[in-house]
């Protein structure tokens, strides 16, 4: 019975973990280099962007406040139909005008920023600046507009960001698989915390050092540190990696202890049976039908085992399942195919006894003592 748990609790952890890493997050994780910046790499960006660039293996090159796999900067609102002084908390993101193109946003509606609207938020006198908003979907549903109304709307972030919604993008996730979609706003800036590099993915090795070259060359005073995208994505599940790896190691654990013992308590059985089947043998069974007599009333105990694991292993999976907001569904395939895996392990642990008993010379079993 622990076996069975641990064998269905493991396959929807697994299933649920293979969830997450195939699951369409809205935008493009893979070969994203990200580099950490500060205030002197943010003077020279312009050069850093425009060197980048150049390399053929170099699809795209922005920057941002934040990566997208997780966005927690918390921001006051107003928006257009709203009464004045009436702010609604949401999450933004300060970005700039590259920074849909390379990590693969999806435009509903509207235009994505340019160079002007870098532009036009860098004046000395902030009262000056006016700002182009992009919002997902969630943001604008929450305003209770629509993606086709929305553009133009008059919005602020704090009365020093004031503007209008430039363009609606799709929704993605910007946080982990436990919570949902929240509305969020993304707005241009001129100061980042890290760069974004969106690479093809051929010829990694060459691309990698002949960018750290480069930047040794533009910001001699700090390391070529970096990380893939998709590598800070993992480590929002390193928990449920860590739980899918032990419930696998427990699972291999608990059915080779199974096995060990259904193979000494089918070893005893037969033993006390030797006899028995040594008369059936001469009255005519045949080795088919010596291997199902031995075999059922252990298999019948396995069939008892899947009958009282399933409900726990249900509840139990179902109880950790409970902390994603996006999730698996628990069908019944793989219960099926766990307790048809537990079945052919204990038949082929008995029939290793069995077979060896149904094939021996009766004459030897009836002398026996």
């Amino acid at each position: 019975m622990i076996s069975l748990f641990l064998i269905i609790s493991t396959a929807f952890i697994q299933k649920q973990l293979h969830f997450i890493q195939t699951k369409k997050l809205g935008y493009n994780k893979d070969h994203v280099l990200i580099l950490p910046m500060d205030l002197k790499i943010n003077e020279k960006i312009s050069t850093i962007k425009s060197v980048f660039k150049a390399n053929p293996e170099v699809l795209g090159v922005s920057s941002a406040y934040e990566t997208p796999v997780f966005i927690n900067g918390g921001y006051a609102m107003w928006g257009e139909g709203m009464p004045k002084g009436q702010r609604k908390s949401i999450s933004a993101l300060p970005i700039d005008e590259n920074f849909v193109p390379t990590i693969g946003l999806d435009i509903v509606k509207g235009l994505g920023l340019s160079a002007a609207d870098m532009q036009s938020i860098a004046n000395e006198d902030y009262q000056k600046n006016y700002y182009n908003f992009i919002l997902n979907e969630s943001a604008v549903k929450s305003m209770g507009w629509t993606s086709e109304n929305a553009i133009g709307k008059k919005m602020d972030l704090g009365d020093s960001r004031q503007g209008e919604v430039r363009a609606v993008v799709k929704d993605f996730h910007f946080a982990s698989l436990h919570q949902k979609i929240e509305p969020l706003i993304l707005f241009p800036d001129t100061y980042f915390n890290v760069i974004l590099i969106r690479l093809s993915g051929k010829r990694l090795p060459e691309t990698l050092a002949l960018l750290e070259k480069q930047w040794k060359e533009i910001a001699p005073h700090r390391p070529f540190e970096y990380e893939f995208l998709d590598d800070e994505f993992n480590r929002l599940y390193l928990s449920e990696t860590r739980i899918g790896k032990a419930f696998s190691l427990f699972a291999f654990l608990a059915i080779f202890l199974a096995c060990l013992g259904l193979f000494g308590l089918a070893a005893f059985t037969i033993s006390q049976r030797t006899k028995e089947i040594g008369i059936r043998k001469v009255l005519g069974a045949t080795v088919g039908q010596i291997i199902t007599l031995l075999s059922k009333d252990f298999l019948t105990l396995v069939v008892i085992a899947f009958l009282l694991a399933s409900p726990l292993a249900w509840w139990a999976t179902n109880q950790w399942l409970r902390d994603f907001a996006y999730r698996i569904d628990l069908s019944w395939e793989i219960f099926a195919l766990s307790g048809c895996l537990a079945l052919l392990i204990a038949f082929m642990t008995v029939s290793i006894q069995s077979i060896r008993s149904a094939l021996a010379n009766p004459v030897q079993s009836l002398k026996t003592e």
